[in-house]
């Protein structure tokens, strides 16, 4: 039996919310889109996987607010019967030297914690981000209402030169990253 990936690009279009605004004219809809179609396209291709993404186009909405957005991702994953899920995001912050990549489970005693500092590792390893560690935040509804290993990935900072121009570029090797990483936790 395959294993199961749900894929969450986080945030969407519509006017919902859009996430993030970068540098370079970067909306972090679109980055978190295009990781995860690379993502689901890799799983897809090997043999004991099968992936689902969340956006299957980029025009999807899902949801009419956040709230009701988050609703449809996490009843989707749940009612699809996810193994793992993974939410893929872009971190920001008023202070353009913030950067790095960080991974948000529910907890550490959980079998997402192991996948989620594979994760991070690999993106830290194969991209040259700054590891900021994985963190436990129990407010994430995305984290919290689903009935799977659950973690939500912050590739990088938007906001930070080098991380956007990373998230604008390699947008591929973020997802063979993460790739990478659930071939080497879950085989």
């Amino acid at each position: 039996m395959a294993i199961k990936i749900y894929i969450d690009q986080g945030h969407g279009p519509g006017g919902v919310n859009g996430g993030a605004e970068g540098l370079f004219g970067l909306v972090e809809q679109d980055v978190t889109y295009q990781v995860g179609k690379y993502l689901e396209s890799l799983l897809n291709n090997t043999p004991g996987y099968e992936a689902k993404v969340s956006r299957p186009t980029p025009e999807t909405i899902l949801g009419y607010n956040t709230s009701t957005s988050l609703i449809a991702r996490v009843n989707d994953a749940n009612e699809w019967g996810a193994n793992y899920f993974i939410s893929i995001h872009c971190n920001a912050a008023e202070n353009p030297e913030y950067n790095g990549t960080e991974v948000y489970v529910y907890s550490q005693i959980s079998r997402a914690y192991p996948l989620a500092q594979e994760i991070l590792a690999q993106i830290v390893k194969q991209l040259g981000t700054k590891n900021n560690g994985v963190l436990v935040r129990q407010n994430l509804y995305v984290l919290r209402r689903t009935f799977m290993p659950s973690l939500l990935v912050e590739l990088g900072y938007i906001t930070n030169p080098s991380d956007a121009e990373k998230l604008m570029n390699n947008q591929f090797e973020f997802a063979q990253a993460i790739y990478d990483a659930i071939r080497i936790q879950l085989g």
